[in-house]
């Protein structure tokens, strides 16, 4: 596994052409192979203004690479911008070609297949306003949790969540369907994947989850309520939710970043979006 980034208290964004605006964030991340697993093949990326969570799959060292790939190249593009602290959806896309192309370096001809989900969360500009541009290939996810109310903003590209919203099966059943861990799109496999789009503003006093689903394997909407609401600050959250999945069987590799918005104000925000399967219009500064 690759982690980028550490766990940070308290980190003050220079908003452009808002000399007055307050943006301060916290974050802190975590991760584990599980009880099961050999290998974690999860990595993550926790530098502002980019997080993200991937979840390799390939067997072996195969899904390490590929999460790898995907986190490493996300750093290079944005680092590599002239953005500052701020990107956009075309700087993720083309990180996300890049890894690409490092995945069909690692695929052994004997594999079905190299390949990683990955869920995230960056810092972007539209119209000078900042906002949170959440985006998601496959079954990893981005929660938001504000004014204690858990709310799963990413949907997931798998064959569960695909007959959850035909009515063929309940949404509490879907864990436990034989089909489960089937994803219907990923990084990798030589195939270019876009990923989709949600907009959520930098509202004071909300608290973002990304996760892969080593963690929603273990633990309920509820359970991960409950730690969210706890008031610890990022870190210890993230820590404290990779633990109790541990403990309640740990089937997966289980990885966590948790972000909180401590301070906002001085500009607008925009509103929420439904789910978007392609990019948002997006100005930086």
């Amino acid at each position: 596994m690759t982690e980028i980034g550490t766990s940070v208290a308290r980190f003050s964004v220079d908003i452009p052409n808002h000399p007055d605006a307050r943006l301060v964030l916290a974050w802190g991340a975590a991760t584990d192979t599980g009880r099961r697993r050999a290998h974690n093949e999860d990595s993550f990326i926790a530098e502002a203004p980019m997080f993200a969570v991937a979840d390799g799959m390939g067997g072996h060292s195969a899904g390490d690479l590929a999460s790898a790939a995907v986190v490493s190249r996300l750093f290079e593009a944005v680092t590599g911008s002239d953005s500052g602290l701020f990107t956009d959806a075309e700087t993720i896309e083309r990180g996300l070609r890049a890894a690409t192309g490092d995945i069909s370096q690692v695929t052994d001809e004997k594999q079905l297949g190299v390949g990683t989900t990955v869920t995230g969360v960056a810092l972007a500009l539209q119209d000078d306003e900042p906002f949170w541009m959440v985006f998601n290939v496959g079954d990893s996810r981005v929660y938001r949790y504000e004014g204690d109310a858990l709310l799963q903003v990413t949907v997931d590209h798998s064959v569960v969540q695909e007959l959850v919203d035909a009515g063929v099966i309940r949404a509490e059943d879907a864990e436990t369907h034989p089909d489960s861990n089937v994803i219907t799109r990923a990084v990798g496999f030589n195939i270019e994947s876009i990923p989709d789009y949600w907009v959520v503003p930098v509202s004071e006093g909300i608290r973002l989850l990304l996760c892969s689903d080593g963690l929603t394997k273990e633990l309920a909407s509820e359970d991960i309520r409950r730690h969210l609401a706890a008031g610890l600050p990022p870190a210890q959250t993230a820590i404290a939710l990779v633990d109790a999945a541990v403990e309640r069987g740990g089937r997966d590799n289980i990885t966590t970043i948790v972000i909180d918005v401590l301070e906002s104000s001085g500009f607008g925000e925009p509103e929420n979006t439904v789910p978007r399967t392609a990019p948002i219009p997006i100005q930086t500064g």
